[in-house]
C-alpha cells in the first residue's frame, strides 16, 4: 500500500468511528460468517463453533476482527490491520481504537450475540450511541413504567375505600389499610417479576406458555382458565361501573329519570357493541391515556373536596347526597376482623396485571432481568402510592359510607367530581373493547379453536353473544364490591401469588434453574399465603 493511501486512511480514522452491534443473527454451519453494514452497524449470523471473522467496510477502511479467544488477543490482532504511519496523534487514536475493542461473552440465557465497540472519536461515539439507542426496537424503561402504572391503576382502585370501610369506621383505620395496600403491592410485585423472569429463562411469550415450559403441557388449561375468568371479571366490572355512572352523569346534565338498566342497555348498544365489532383496535390505544389522566384529576378533585370539608356536616354538598358520611370508633384494631380479607381480595383485583408480564418483558428495549426488575419495582411503588392516596382521601371523606364505586358517593350537583366521572367513563368505554377482545380470544384459546377456524362470522357472532351475556350479568349483579372481592380472592390470587410461586418452585426442583433453589422458601411462603387468602377471601365475599 502506498504511503499516500496510508495517510488517506489515517485521516479517515480521525473523523470516523464505528460501533458494531450484533443484535440478531441466525445459526449457520461454517467456519466464518461475513458481517453486513446496515446504517453504520454490522449484523452477523450466528456461527456454531470455531473462530469467526468479522469483516466490516466503512469508507474504504477494512478491519479483520477475529472472534474467539480473549479480548486482548482480538485487540492485538486487529491492530495489525489498522493503517500504519501518519502523525503521532493518529497513531494514538489507532492505539485507543485497539484498546477499546471489547468482546462480550454470549448470554447463555437469552443466546444474545457479543458486542464489539471500536472507539475512534469520543464525541462522535457518544453521538452515535445516542442515535443508536433511539433507533433500537422496544420500549424505553421510563415509558414502560408509565404503561405498567396505567395498566395497574384501573377501575379496581375505585372500590378500595369500601374495602377499608369493611373492617373500620374511624379515621385511624386508614393506617392498617395503607399497610395492607403496601404489603399486597410488594407481594404482587414479586409475582409479576417472577412471571417475567420465567419468560426470560424459557423464552415464553405468554403466561400460558411460561406455565407450559416450566410446569408442563398437561395442566396448561389452569392458567388459561384463570386468564379467561380475569378478563370476564374485568368486562363485567366495566359494564357495572358504566351502568352506575351514566345515570349520575345524565342527571348532572339535567336529564333525569334514566334507570340503571336503560343506561346499561343504551351504552352497550350504542357504544360498546360497535367498538367491540371493530376489526382493528389499534386506533383505540391512545384513549387509554385518558384513564390515568382522569384518575389523577379525580384524585386531586377528591382531595380538594376533603380539604374544604364540602361533604362534612355543614359543607356545601352535605345535604345534596342521600348517603351521609359515617364515622365510628373502630379504627386500626378493626384490621384483625376477618372482614379485612375483603380488602386483601379487592387489592388482588386492583394489582392484577400479571397476565401481561410476558409482553412487558419482551417489549422492554434490550430486555434483561435486571432492567425488568427496575421497571417493575418503580411501577408498583408508584401504583402503591396512588392507591394509598386515593383510598385514604375517599375514606376520610365518607368513612363507613364508602360504596363499591366511590364516585357515586359524590353529589350529582358537584361539577368538579362530575368531570372526573366523565373522564373515567370515557376511559372505560374506549378501554372496554381492548379487554373484551382478550376475553373473547381467551375463550377461543381455552376451547382450542384453531386460528383458521376463527372466521369473521364466528368472531362477530361470538362478540354479540358474549357481550349480551356480560350485559345480562351486569343487570343482575348490582354489588361491585362482591365482584372485586370474589374475583380477587379466586383467579386474582391464583395468577398473582399461587401460580408464579409454583412455577418458580417447579423449575428449581426439576433442576431447570439451579439459582432458583435459594428462592424456593420465599416462593413457597408467598404461594401458601395466596392459597390461604383465596379460601378465606372467597368465604368472606360470599357470606
Amino acid at each position: 500500500m502506498q504511503p499516500r493511501k496510508h495517510l488517506s486512511l489515517t485521516s479517515s480514522l480521525s473523523s470516523l468511528f464505528l460501533l458494531i452491534l450484533l443484535s440478531r443473527y441466525e445459526q449457520v454451519k461454517g467456519a466464518s460468517s461475513p458481517f453486513s453494514i446496515q446504517d453504520g452497524f454490522c449484523r452477523s449470523p450466528q456461527h456454531s463453533g470455531g473462530n469467526r471473522q468479522a469483516t466490516c467496510l466503512a469508507d474504504r477502511l477494512h478491519l479483520s476482527i477475529p472472534r474467539g479467544g480473549d479480548s486482548s488477543s482480538n485487540a492485538s490482532n486487529t491492530s495489525k490491520d489498522l493503517p500504519r504511519g501518519g502523525s503521532g496523534a493518529s497513531r494514538e487514536k489507532k492505539k485507543r481504537a485497539s484498546r477499546a475493542i471489547k468482546t462480550l461473552e454470549e448470554d447463555d440465557d437469552r443466546n444474545e450475540p457479543s458486542l464489539i465497540v471500536i472507539e475512534l472519536e469520543e464525541g462522535d461515539l457518544s453521538n452515535l450511541s445516542r442515535r443508536r439507542r433511539q433507533q433500537q426496537p422496544g420500549t424505553p424503561p421510563s415509558a414502560l413504567v408509565f404503561n405498567l402504572v396505567k395498566t395497574i391503576v384501573g377501575a379496581g382502585v375505585l372500590g378500595i375505600p369500601a374495602g377499608i370501610a369493611a373492617f373500620g369506621n374511624a379515621p385511624s383505620a386508614i393506617w392498617p389499610g395503607i399497610g395492607l395496600i403496601a404489603l399486597m403491592g410488594t407481594l404482587s410485585c414479586y409475582g409479576f417479576s417472577a412471571v417475567g423472569r420465567i419468560c426470560a429463562y424459557t423464552g415464553a411469550t405468554s403466561y400460558g406458555e411460561a406455565w407450559s415450559k416450566s410446569v408442563g403441557e398437561k395442566t396448561k388449561w389452569v392458567p388459561a382458565l384463570c386468564c379467561l375468568l380475569v378478563t370476564l371479571q374485568s368486562v363485567l366490572a366495566y359494564s357495572m361501573i358504566l351502568a352506575d355512572s351514566v345515570p349520575s352523569l345524565l342527571a348532572t346534565a339535567g336529564i333525569g329519570g334514566v334507570t340503571r338498566t336503560q343506561s346499561l342497555v343504551g351504552v352497550t348498544v350504542s357504544a360498546l357493541l360497535p367498538l367491540c365489532l371493530l376489526k382493528s383496535l389499534s386506533s383505540l390505544a391512545p384513549f387509554s391515556l385518558v384513564g390515568i389522566l382522569g384518575m389523577l384529576y379525580t384524585s386531586l378533585a377528591m382531595l380538594w373536596r376533603y380539604l374544604g370539608s364540602d361533604y362534612a356536616v355543614g359543607g356545601q354538598f352535605h345535604q345534596a347526597i342521600d348517603v351521609k358520611p359515617s364515622f365510628g370508633t373502630t379504627g386500626a384494631a378493626g384490621v384483625l376482623h376477618p372482614n379485612a380479607f375483603l380488602l386483601l381480595s379487592m387489592l388482588s383485583t386492583s394489582y392484577m396485571a400479571h397476565y401481561n408480564a410476558p409482553s412487558f418483558y419482551h417489549e422492554l428495549r434490550n430486555p434483561s432481568i435486571k432492567k425488568f426488575h427496575q421497571v417493575v419495582g418503580y411501577s408498583f411503588a408508584i401504583s402503591v402510592g396512588i392507591m394509598a392516596g386515593f383510598a385514604s382521601i375517599a375514606f376520610l371523606t365518607f368513612g363507613q359510607a364508602c360504596g363499591g364505586l366511590v364516585l357515586n358517593n359524590y353529589a350529582n350537583q358537584d361539577t368538579l367530581m362530575s368531570v372526573g366521572r366523565v373522564a373515567v367513563a370515557v376511559s372505560l368505554v374506549f378501554s372496554y373493547p381492548l379487554v373484551f377482545q382478550g376475553f373473547r380470544d381467551g375463550l377461543l384459546n381455552f376451547l382450542n379453536v384453531p386460528d383458521n377456524k376463527r372466521t369473521p362470522q364466528l368472531l362477530d357472532g361470538l362478540t354479540v353473544g358474549l357481550l349480551a351475556l356480560v350485559t345480562l350479568m351486569a343487570h343482575v349483579i348490582r354489588n361491585l364490591t362482591i365482584v372485586f372481592a370474589l374475583g380477587g380472592a379466586t383467579v386474582g390470587n391464583a395468577l398473582i401469588y399461587i401460580l408464579p410461586a409454583f412455577m418458580i418452585v417447579k423449575m428449581a426442583q426439576d433442576g431447570q434453574r439451579k439459582e432458583l433453589q435459594k428462592e424456593v422458601p420465599v416462593a413457597s411462603m408467598i404461594g401458601g399465603l395466596g392459597l390461604v387468602m383465596a379460601v378465606i377471601g372467597t368465604l368472606q365475599a360470599l357470606l
